[in-house]
Parts: C-alpha cells; sequence; structure tokens
C-alpha cells in the first residue's frame, strides 16, 4: 500500500538566501514535503565556508551545512547576468514561495525585491527576511543574529555571568533558527491566505524583531518605564530556589522552584537539611529572598559534596524541578531527545552520522522525510534547468557561458 503523500508535497519554493535564518524556513517546508530549490551565487552561498572559520574544530564534513539545508536541490547561477536572471524568472513563474534575506539594496541591484519579482506570479508568497526590518533609516543595514538579535536588543547585556564583566557571546545560529520559525510561520498563514483568496503577497520578518520577542519579559519593561534590574553572580542570586548548582563532579544544574511554598520543606528533606526550614532566616518566603545569598551559600556547599547523578536522582524522586547543565557530549547519548523525535537518525547509504536534529515541530497524522543529505553546490543545475524546459543545449550553452554551474 502507497504512502499517502507530505503534506507540502507539490509545493514549490525558491530559497534565494544564504547563511541561517532564512533558508532554516525553508529546510522545514522540505521536511514536510515542499520541493526546494536552493538558489547560489557560482562561489557559493557563503554559509559553506564558515567550517573553516578560526574557532572552529576540524570536522570531516559540513555538518552545519548538512542540517540546515537538507532535502534541498542546489542550483549555482550567476543571476547578475541577463540570462542567469531570465532563468530565475521563469522558475518563479512557476513558484509558490520565493524567500530571501539579501539586503535592501542587493534584492534592488539584483532585481530581486518584491515590486521586480511578485509581477512574475500574482500567486507568489514572497518572504523576506532582515536584519533590521522592512521600513526605517536602517533597512539595509547588514546584520547577524549576534548584532541585531542579540546585540541590539539587550539580551547580551542581560545575560551575563557577572554583571559587571564583559558581555556574554551568543552561540552560531541562536537567533537565526527561532527567527526562521518566524519566518516559516508567516509564509504558511500566507499560504492560508492564498487559499481562501488565490493571491500571493509579500511576508516578512526581521532579527531585530525576534530578539525584542525573545526578549519581551525586559524588553516590556523598559517601555513601560520599569527599572530593569542587572542579574546577580549565582553567589548573589536573591532567590536561592531558582539558581544554579556545581556538583562534587564539577558538572553544574539549575533549580526551577517556583512554588516555594510547597517545595522548599521537600527540597530541606531531600538534602539532608530539613532544619533549614526552621531557621528564621529562611523560613518564610519574605526572609529567604532577604537572605538568598546566605542561603545559596549554605546550598552551594551541600551540592559540592556529592555528584550529578546523586542529585538527579534525589531530585527526580521528589518531583523538583530542576535542569541539568548539558555539555556538548551530552546530546548524543540523551535518551529522551531520541525518544521525544528531538533527535531521529539520518537516512541514506553511508550517512555522515547518526543522528540529526528534527525541526522542533510536528503535526499528528502527518510525517516528515527521513532526514538525508544536504547538496553539493550546484548539484542539480542540470536537473533544475530541465524540469525548467530548459534543452540539453540549452544548459550546456548556459554552463559554458558561465552563468550556469553544473
Amino acid at each position: 500500500m502507497a504512502e499517502e503523500p507530505l503534506l507540502l508535497e507539490g509545493l514549490r519554493v525558491l530559497d534565494a538566501a544564504s547563511f541561517i535564518a532564512a533558508p532554516v524556513a525553508s529546510t522545514v517546508l522540505a521536511d514536510f514535503g515542499a520541493e526546494v530549490i536552493k538558489v547560489e551565487p557560482l562561489a557559493g552561498d557563503s554559509f559553506r565556508g564558515l567550517i573553516n572559520a578560526p574557532g572552529y574544530a576540524p570536522a570531516p564534513f559540513d555538518y552545519h551545512w548538512f542540517v540546515d539545508n537538507r532535502h534541498k536541490q542546489s542550483l549555482a547561477i550567476d543571476l547578475k547576468a541577463e540570462a542567469g536572471y531570465a532563468v530565475l524568472t521563469k522558475l518563479v513563474s512557476e513558484a509558490d514561495v520565493f524567500v530571501t534575506n539579501y539586503p535592501h539594496d542587493v534584492r534592488t541591484r539584483l532585481k530581486l525585491d518584491y515590486d521586480s519579482i511578485a509581477p512574475l506570479n500574482p500567486r507568489l508568497i514572497y518572504a523576506s527576511l532582515s536584519a533590521y526590518g522592512e521600513s526605517g533609516p536602517e533597512r539595509a543595514r547588514p546584520g547577524f543574529d549576534s548584532t541585531a538579535w542579540w546585540a541590539r536588543t539587550g539580551m547580551m547585556d542581560l545575560l551575563k555571568p557577572d554583571p559587571d564583566g564583559a558581555p556574554a557571546r551568543s552561540l552560531p545560529g541562536m537567533g537565526d533558527h527561532a527567527t526562521g520559525m518566524s519566518l516559516l510561520a508567516a509564509i504558511m498563514m500566507a499560504l492560508y491566505r492564498r487559499e481562501r483568496t488565490g493571491k500571493g503577497g509579500h511576508v516578512s520578518t526581521s532579527l531585530m524583531t525576534n530578539g525584542l520577542w525573545s526578549n519581551a519579559f525586559y524588553a516590556q519593561a523598559a517601555l513601560a518605564g520599569i527599572e530593569v534590574l542587572k542579574r546577580p553572580r549565582q553567589d548573589q542570586a536573591p532567590n536561592a530556589l531558582a539558581n544554579h548548582y556545581r556538583c562534587s563532579d564539577g558538572r553544574w544544574f539549575i533549580l526551577a522552584l517556583l512554588n516555594e511554598d510547597l517545595q522548599w520543606p521537600v527540597l530541606a528533606k531531600a538534602i539532608g537539611r530539613p532544619e533549614l526550614t526552621e531557621d528564621p532566616r529562611f523560613a518564610a518566603k519574605e526572609a529567604r529572598h532577604r537572605n538568598g545569598p546566605i542561603l545559596v551559600g549554605v546550598l552551594n556547599e551541600v551540592f559540592a559534596t556529592r555528584d550529578w547523578p546523586y542529585w538527579r536522582q534525589v531530585f527526580q524522586e521528589n518531583r523538583l524541578t530542576f535542569g541539568n547543565v548539558s555539555v556538548m557530549e551530552d546530546l548524543v547519548d540523551d535518551e529522551q531527545m531520541r525518544a521525544s523525535g528531538a533527535l531521529v537518525p539520518v537516512a541514506g547509504d553511508n550517512p555522515p552520522c547518526e543522528l540529526t536534529i528534527d525541526s522542533p515541530l510536528s503535526i499528528a497524522g502527518e510525517r516528515k522525510r527521513p532526514p538525508a543529505g544536504a547538496p553539493a553546490l550546484g548539484e542539480h543545475s542540470r536537473s533544475v534547468l530541465r524540469g525548467a524546459g530548459y534543452s540539453e543545449d540549452d544548459i550546456a550553452s548556459l554552463i559554458a557561458q558561465g552563468v550556469v554551474k553544473g
């Protein structure tokens, strides 16, 4: 019996974007069955070479490209050439979604802006992602998640181990992946509208907007004129029951006991210090917060007496809310990540690794493509052109002219 088609099978997407934030939106579309053609310059998406940048360990394969561009077809083409742009316009006329994150001035120069693309296909969903938004004095300013999502929105300043120390650096792609999901949501809403009206349109999001949304708790306080307090050092935390601690084996964990009246006596008994609940400095919530750094010191000493496996069992047995501060090596053997589907096996013969990260949403009754490889530069140029109606002679000519790489 044949399998039911994937949810987005038949949807054609042109991914004329680079690096991470916009391309991951089309990666999720591809996971659910969409045909995604990655339109790359002849030199390739600059993201391909990031693995060779300083600060990254040598690797046997381009793992970053693998996770963010799986299931796509690569068309390497010179859009500055008239013949190359003609290929793009033909593809646009037959596409459902066009994704780009080129800066505004580059879009205009390459005729990839909405006003140039939209007339080619009135049903097209044009999805753009920028660093700072589609309007305003900084609309053309380039940026990455480290600059527009992390630094610009206050998170870089607030998330420091020491409020008087240097700002904390973000992780590669940390804001890009979250922002890409916003772009995905906008695309799907536009497709829903098209089902109802038959019309395409322009959807957009930005790294800065998503950074503000991620930091909305404190950003709204600032907008309301409310002082945002700096986050204290671990040993100065006012709430010892919502703090992180180190075990005897050097591993860290975080407690998140928000129902203090119920959970504080449970914790005190579980760690073998029930008398702490009778200590006037810690008995009531107000006193505990007033003497937070003192209680942190007490708990630091207690937790330093045992290793992490011991404390994990104690917390689990007493149904206390905690989180282990994982190191990257922990993820490989994380049973819950595998069982929940967050980590899934890589499909295909001789895969470069056993597991990969699944896109972070599921729909009951709908399946995804098993994660497989990402394309080599220009790997599908010939087949994409054939599918667009180009003859073998036409394709050979475009390659000979240096307009297409394939």
